[in-house]
């Protein structure tokens, strides 16, 4: 077994890699451009919209508030109608990078503790760099990519685009797996 904390430097440079190279990956590299569609008639849309001052939040449109609403035929008509809507409004104005990028790195290190604890918990100092290297690996790719099924499988998130963000994170677990494995204790 080896203790978390004795584990600070891999959890610290592989937050460091992942961070890099999730920047090159959003900010250089064109493969999550298409991402986002442009709504259609956006600025008449937006128009429309700012009239009401929606507060910032996640919403369901039509939202039914109960199983018994959902099953009402004024509700059923409104999802035939449409359109139906995830729509998550954020607060007007630039977003802070600053702010972002922050949560982003310390959500790394959170991942690293994981990777960390697991792996020191299944091997010992010493161990083969495959072995820490397949248990790291694996624990950072869960981290950083599994979750996003969620977002598809219940609020329509786009496959394709849930599918180039575990790509992502397949690549940011093998970066996480390599430091573990380089910097496992002797």
């Amino acid at each position: 077994m080896v203790p978390v904390l004795s584990l600070w430097l891999p959890i610290l440079v592989a937050a460091v890699i992942v961070f890099v190279a999730s920047s090159i990956v959003h900010m250089v590299l064109p493969f999550h451009k298409g991402d986002y569609a442009r709504l259609p008639k956006e600025d008449e849309v937006m128009e429309a919209l700012r009239k009401f001052s929606i507060p910032p939040a996640d919403y369901l449109v039509p939202c039914a508030t109960s199983p018994k609403e959902m099953g009402a035929p004024a509700f059923k008509e409104k999802m035939k109608q449409g359109p139906v809507l995830f729509m998550t409004v954020r607060p007007n104005g630039m977003p802070s990078m600053t702010k972002s990028l922050v949560l982003w790195f310390i959500y790394c290190l959170v991942v690293g503790i994981f990777a960390a604890y697991i792996t020191g918990r299944a091997l010992q100092p010493g161990a083969h760099y495959l072995q820490v290297f397949r248990f790291a690996g694996c624990t950072a790719f869960i981290a950083y990519s599994l979750a996003l099924w969620q977002d598809t499988i219940w609020y329509s998130r786009n496959w394709t685009t849930t599918l180039k963000s575990n790509v992502d994170g397949l690549v940011y677990g093998l970066l996480t797996a390599g430091v573990f494995g380089w910097l496992w204790p002797r």
